[in-house]
């Protein structure tokens, strides 16, 4: 059978929950959570609101309760209730709304007669099963105050202060832990040492060594040039005794204080420049990858066909996908800000959250195959030709809907579908 008529044929408008994606196997008041960068038991407990015995049991951890960065942890509900209601509201998504009544997405769409597929509808009320009476507060009493500085990120921050990424994220309500201001005040979760006033390097700087010069040219910006090293506008600054930091001139040269772009990521891809917030962020996540140990290419590679298999998807489909965006790099992080293997941005990631009904971690190997092929499937949806879907996956299904193919996407579902018979 021609494997384009095959992929349309095996792809149904609708997302089921698959071996690939029964990741809980707790207890049923549960949820899931994702190891991150810098997590301790001890502050995944505290950040929600459970005891370190509580999570060590359910997950059969060794005495030191050991963990490792992407490891998926069963976190026991232990406030579990007769249940309440809640009205949806705009930006709600069912992860969320389980997390803040720490319950579990499964449970919600159990006990609202809900599919995997469904979507739940703004002024709609969902029963909360095991749910407190109101959210949770998001600060406890003894929590501290933590003042964003130049420089940091939310990794740096949790790893100074002895937390998560993730439980400052849920305790402040950041819907995108990449971005993060200056001058921002942040809650620490109960039990957090809040961090020296003095700045600490981030983990992009960290991977940098001896100070380099930088020629400016046309164009450059102080935050850009400082994005694209990984390093901060108030360090170069200081470097070179800058009075003004607006003000910088085409040949002027630069001590870049522990600079060098190498292994990191430029702001600039097939011509385009990105902003220097989003090459901050891409560089932050290149960097915790760099640190990370992650499968090889031909792993990467059985990932991709294992979930794919589990999700419905062809498996051709997806590795040419996968190859065509990152060679099935997992380290691979471009200048927009699309991560690993797959080559998922954050929003995407967050779209496919929702898609599966659980928080996925675009940087643990797994989530981000599964992002990637989540995607795919529901840009299949509907029996929508093959050649779309490839592009949706490239310039966004909207963008594709309302403008057409772009020239670049046009070469782009051209090399892919292309690839589809090398891997048939």
């Amino acid at each position: 059978m021609d494997l384009k008529t095959a992929a349309l044929r095996t792809v149904s408008s609708s997302l089921t929950a698959t071996a690939a994606l029964a990741i809980v196997a707790g207890p049923a008041h549960a949820q899931d959570y994702v190891v991150q960068p810098g997590d301790t038991v001890s502050a995944i407990a505290s950040g929600h609101g459970v005891s370190i015995d509580n999570i060590v049991s359910s997950n059969g951890l060794n005495s030191r309760a050991t963990i490792y960065v992407g490891q998926h942890l069963t976190i026991p509900d232990t406030t579990a209730a007769a249940g309440t209601t809640h009205l949806v509201a705009e930006g709600d998504t069912l992860w969320r709304i389980a997390a803040t009544y720490r319950t579990s997405v499964s449970r919600i769409q159990s006990d609202n007669g809900m599919s995997a597929s469904t979507l739940i509808r703004i002024g709609e009320t969902l029963s909360i099963p095991g749910g407190t009476a109101t959210p949770p507060a998001r600060a406890a009493a003894s929590s501290t105050q933590y003042t964003v500085r130049s420089g940091d990120t939310l990794w740096s921050i949790a790893a100074r202060s002895g937390t998560s990424v993730a439980a400052l994220a849920q305790l402040n309500g950041l819907t995108n832990p990449s971005l993060i201001r200056v001058n921002q005040s942040l809650t620490l979760p109960a039990g957090a040492v809040a961090p020296p006033s003095a700045t600490t390097a981030s983990p992009v700087a960290a991977t940098t060594s001896s100070p380099s010069t930088y020629v400016v040219v046309r164009g450059d910006t102080l935050s850009r040039i400082a994005g694209r090293f990984g390093t901060t506008v108030s360090a170069i600054v200081s470097a070179n005794g800058l009075a003004n930091p607006s003000v910088i001139r085409v040949d002027q040269r630069l001590t870049i204080p522990g600079g060098t772009p190498t292994g990191l990521v430029g702001d600039t891809f097939l011509g385009r420049t990105y902003a220097a917030e989003v090459v901050a962020a891409a560089n932050v996540n290149k960097a915790n990858l760099n640190a990370m140990t992650v499968p090889t290419r031909v792993q990467m590679q059985q990932l991709v066909i294992s979930t794919a298999n589990d999700m419905g998807v062809s498996p051709a489909l997806a590795q040419a996908i996968a190859y065509q965006e990152s060679g099935f790099n997992m380290r691979a992080v471009s200048p927009a800000n699309a991560i690993g293997c797959m080559q998922v941005i954050p929003s995407s990631g967050e779209w496919a959250s929702d898609l599966v009904g659980r928080n996925l971690n675009l940087l643990n190997p797994q989530d981000n195959v599964v992002a990637g092929v989540a995607i795919l499937k529901q840009l299949q949806r509907n029996d929508a030709p093959l050649e779309t879907a490839i592009a949706g996956y490239y310039q966004g299904e909207r963008s594709v809907r309302e403008r057409g193919m772009n020239k670049d996407t046009v070469a782009y579902v051209a090399s892919v579908v292309g690839l589809i018979d090398r891997f048939d």
